[in-house]
Formats: structure tokens, sequence, C-alpha cells
């Protein structure tokens, strides 16, 4: 099949978008507007972009309305009107159907933390908050988002953030910063209503040395 996206609706480009490119790790993004209200939401469009400097990126879709979501609005560089900052913990087996829930369209004020019963509490060196129960946290202030289409409902926007600060589980360390994948427990999108665990796990050399060798799943 060859496919012209221009010819796709919006929610066949987004389908064959998360049904192709998988597994995709999960950020749990906390961020607070002006007033103090704490938000959380997951983004499944989300990655490392650079270790020099450390930035990571994710990027939250319009409303339906066009209007931004309470997570870029927050999350918005000062000079736009935002707090300039936000937080990214991991979505791991333990806390994958509480960050799941955080989905949910609340009014404002109503607070994603007290309807899933995930634990918050702010982060170190920036205003925003971040899940106690995450084994990872890294606290980033945003250096630039990108709007693909500004005002239109459903389209995309990136946030980069650039990491200050991080805080990992003593437990998921091992030397020269190596994390522990089997502690982790890292949860990655699929399609639809698909997630998948990281429980099986294989190792191979890189580059040529590849080649010589067969995916054995632990």
């Amino acid at each position: 099949m060859e496919i012209d996206p221009a010819t796709l609706s919006l929610s066949a480009r987004y389908h064959l978008l998360i049904g192709t490119i998988v597994p995709r790790p999960i950020a749990v993004v906390g961020t607070m507007d002006a007033q103090g209200r704490l938000n959380l939401a997951p983004f499944s469009f989300f990655n490392a972009a650079s270790s020099d400097p450390m930035v990571l990126m994710f990027c939250p879709a319009n409303r339906s309305d066009g209007g931004e979501k309470d997570t870029l609005a927050n999350a918005k560089p000062t000079h736009e009107g935002g707090q300039g900052c936000f937080s990214i913990s991991l979505a791991v087996e333990s806390t994958i159907t509480r960050v799941v829930a955080c989905a949910e369209e609340l009014a404002p004020g109503e607070s994603e933390f007290d309807l899933v019963g995930l634990t918050s509490a702010m982060c170190t060196t920036i205003r925003a908050p971040y899940v106690v129960e995450s084994p990872v946290c890294f606290e980033c202030e945003t250096m630039s988002v990108t709007r693909f289409a500004a005002g239109r409902a459903g389209a995309g926007n990136v946030v980069m953030g650039r990491v200050i600060h991080a805080r990992i589980d003593d437990q998921l360390v091992q030397p020269r910063m190596h994390i522990d994948s089997a502690q982790l427990a890292a949860i990655g999108r699929l399609g639809g209503r698909d997630y998948c665990a990281t429980r099986q796990r294989f190792q191979l050399s890189t580059g040529r040395a590849a080649l010589n060798q067969t995916m054995r799943v632990e």
C-alpha cells in the first residue's frame, strides 16, 4: 500500500503513526499554572532529543477547539505567558493504570493527582510538581515550543526542555550511570489501547559485530 498522508483524515494519520512508531516511552508531564494549580498528563509522543545539552521533548496536541491544552499553556516560555518549565516522570508498571487515567478531561482547578491517587511533590529547581511514585523524574526548563499549526484543532506542538535536575531511585543506578532495565520496569505505548512491558530483553553488539549474533530474548 502506498499512502499520501494528505489524503488521510487527522484520525487516520494519528492511528497510522501510533500503530507503526512503537513502542513509545510515556512521559508523565507535571506543570503548574500561575494560580498554583497542578496539572499532570501523559504523552507518548515523547523522547530524548540530546545528551549535550541534556534535552527532552514531548508533543502535546491542540484541543478540539484549537486552543492550547493545560500542559502546553503552563510549560511554554515565560515570554509567551507560561511558567517556562515542566517535569517528566516516567510511566512504569506500578503506576501505568493511574498514569493513563490522568488523560481524563477535568474541569479547571480539578487535580489529576487527586483523581488517580498519585502523590505530588514540588520539584527541587523548578516551579512544577512531579510524581513521587515514579522512580525517575527530570526537571526541565523550557527551551522552545514549535507549533505546526497554531489554533487548528488537533494540530501538534513540540516542547523542548533542558534537563537541569534529575531524580533517580538509587536501586536503578549502576556504574557509569547505566540504568537497570529490569528494576525500572518501564511501560511502552503501542497502537489503540495496547501497551507493552519491557521484561523481555536481548543484547546485541554495535555495528558489524551485530551481524554475527542471534537475537535471544531473555
